[in-house]
């Protein structure tokens, strides 16, 4: 949704055109609730980028079949590292070279992420935070591996659709996680104490 709001072309891919049509439902309810703050007094033109935002936004089943013609390729799936693996390698082989791969993971590695595919160098993390349209951290996570060229193109749609990045690097729950484990237990040890 912000991608496309912000004038590029997506193309959301899921299992089933039902789940596709789902989605595309949450997407337009999203927006209008979007539109409601942005555009208060501008019905029309909270139309008109409702309207303009879904034009940029296609969906398929086909993972292979729209990844020749991407430049960078977002994976949100499941949080299973043979599942996202096995996605990775598959598009690999299909992707032109300077398609850049990234994952929403909120906890894998990156980096074992990376290794399924040839292309480590231009794999990297972009880990946003729910729900998206409104939260303005995403964190870009670079592993060793991951070029300088590569990190900087992630910053930079970061910012083009809108967020703040910050830089992470590849360790287990990167920064908020990382800091959102121990400030939860603190909360039961709280809670065990009355």
């Amino acid at each position: 949704q912000v991608a496309a709001a912000s004038g590029h072309t997506v193309v959301l891919v899921d299992q089933s055109d039902e789940i596709l049509k789902k989605s595309t439902k949450g997407i337009e309810e999203s927006l209008k609730r979007v539109t409601k703050k942005k555009f208060a007094d501008k019905p029309e033109a909270g139309a008109e980028f409702i309207e303009k935002t879904l034009k940029n936004l296609t969906t398929s089943t086909d993972a292979v079949a729209v990844v020749h013609s991407t430049d960078l390729v977002i994976e949100a799936i499941v949080e299973n590292q043979e599942i996202k693996n096995e996605l990775f390698k598959r598009l690999d082989k299909f992707a032109p070279e300077h398609t850049i791969f990234a994952s929403n993971t909120s906890s894998l590695q990156i980096t074992q992420l990376a290794n399924s595919t040839t292309r480590q160098d231009r794999f990297g993390g972009l880990h946003f935070f729910n729900p998206v349209p409104m939260m303005k951290l995403v964190e870009v996570i670079k592993t060793p591996m991951t070029s300088q060229k590569t990190f900087e193109s992630l910053v930079d749609f970061s910012k083009a659709v809108g967020k703040s990045p910050v830089s992470c690097k590849d360790t287990p729950g990167f920064i908020v996680n990382r800091l959102l484990v121990p400030y939860m237990m603190e909360a039961v040890r709280l809670f065990e104490r009355g």
